[in-house]
Order: structure tokens, then sequence, then C-alpha cells
């Protein structure tokens, strides 16, 4: 690894421990912070590998958004959980960003998983998935359902994009 990918990725984990800060305090992650970490990731791409590098932080932004977008037009996600894994791929090249979001997403699911097996709603989970599989329409969870409450997306953001680097880490050495 290179002096600028070291510093590029110290920059982007910085900047997510900010977000992940910010979403726990607030429930919100500021656009500031986003088009900063943008700005900063297209910059250093373009530092360390010119034009090429520009054009694989762009890239790599576009996936990030690409991948989470779906997820946000279905209400499952929050856009500032999509604004973020953007600007993630804003650090990355194309197949990385791709990588990282992929890595969010089964993080994501992991998480999620063991919020409703810590508050011991499995069972209750599982049937509300059945009927909506068997009604083939959305359900919507009852009030006190860990389904219906809010989950800090930048957590899983962190966790996978750091999951993912380590496994980029390891298989370029």
């Amino acid at each position: 690894m290179s002096t600028e990918q070291i510093l590029l990725a110290v920059v982007l984990l910085g900047l997510l421990g900010v977000a992940v800060a910010c979403d726990l305090r607030r429930h919100r992650i500021p656009n500031l912070l986003v088009l900063l970490g943008m700005a900063l990731g297209l910059a250093g791409q373009s530092y360390a590998d010119g034009l090429t590098g520009l054009g694989n932080g762009a890239l790599g932004l576009a996936i990030g958004f690409a991948v989470f977008l779906p997820l946000y037009a279905l209400g499952g996600m929050a856009a500032g959980d999509v604004k973020l894994m953007a600007m993630v791929g804003a650090f990355l090249t194309p197949y990385a960003s791709l990588s990282a979001a992929l890595s969010c997403l089964v993080v994501g699911g992991i998480c999620g998983l063991l919020i409703v097996l810590a508050r011991g709603q499995l069972l209750q989970t599982l049937a509300r998935y059945g009927l909506m599989i068997r009604a083939r329409a959305y359900i919507a969870p009852a009030v006190d359902e860990v389904a219906s409450q809010t989950f800090p997306y930048s957590v899983a953001i962190l966790l996978g994009t750091l999951a993912s680097g380590l496994w980029w880490f390891v298989v370029l050495l």
C-alpha cells in the first residue's frame, strides 16, 4: 500500500467515525460531512492516481449510491445512509466500492438479526415475515416490535467497510 492509500484510509475511517457518532447521537448524518468526505475522497483519488484515480473515485461513488438507493426507495433505509455509502465509494476503486457496499449489507443484516435476538423477538419477527410472504403484501410491525424502530445503519457501514478493507488488504498481500 502506498502512503496516499494509507492516508485515504485514515481519512475515510475518521469521517465514518464522526458519521457514526452523529448517527448515534442525533439519528442524522450531516450533509456537510458527507459532501466534505466526497470531495476529499475524489481529491485524494485524483492526487494518488491522476485522472484514472478521479474516474475510479467517481465510479466508486456512483456504485455505493446505486447499491443502497433501492433500499431507500423501498423505505428500508434513510437517505443519509445512501449518501454515506456513496461517500465511502469515493475513496475506493469500483470493485472495492462494490465489495464494501455488499459487505455493509451483510453486516447490516447480521446487526439486525442480533438486535432481534437480543430483544427476544425472533419468533414474532419471523411470524410477521411469514404472513407477508403468504399475503404478498407488506404488514407494518407493531409499535413495540424491534422492526418498527430505527437502526443507526452508519455502524454497519463502518463495520462493513472495515471488513471489506481488511479482505482487500489480505488479498493484496
